[in-house]
């Protein structure tokens, strides 16, 4: 990488992204030094995949109200998904109660 940040370039967006490396150099190989750490953000992209294709295809977001609302939904369904719990029997219940409830994704303190 060193190596290849040395040189000038000569195509402006090339230089552009050349000056960017060098500018983020020492955090470009963290993930070789961190254990457990991804060198790609890839799994993050998938988990958002859905949220960015739903108001191309569906997603309710011709407001912004709209998009709030599923901005939220997204968010607690994939909460409920990465703690490995069902979302559809407390998601029923909150829409049949007419108040306000915790759902049981919030962590407790210890």
């Amino acid at each position: 990488m060193d190596r290849l940040l040395e040189k000038n370039y000569r195509n402006a967006s090339n230089e552009r992204l050349a000056n960017h490396l060098r500018q983020q150099r020492e955090h470009l190989f963290t993930f070789l030094h961190c254990p457990g750490l991804e060198g790609t953000n890839n799994r993050a992209e998938r988990a958002i995949r859905p949220a960015v294709m739903a108001p191309k295809v569906w997603g309710g977001n011709r407001t912004w109200k709209g998009a709030q609302v599923q901005q939220i939904l997204m968010s607690v369904l994939r909460t409920f998904h990465q703690q490995g719990k069902d979302a559809f029997a407390p998601m029923v219940e909150l829409l049949r109660m007419p108040g306000q409830k915790i759902l049981e994704i919030v962590p407790t303190l210890a």
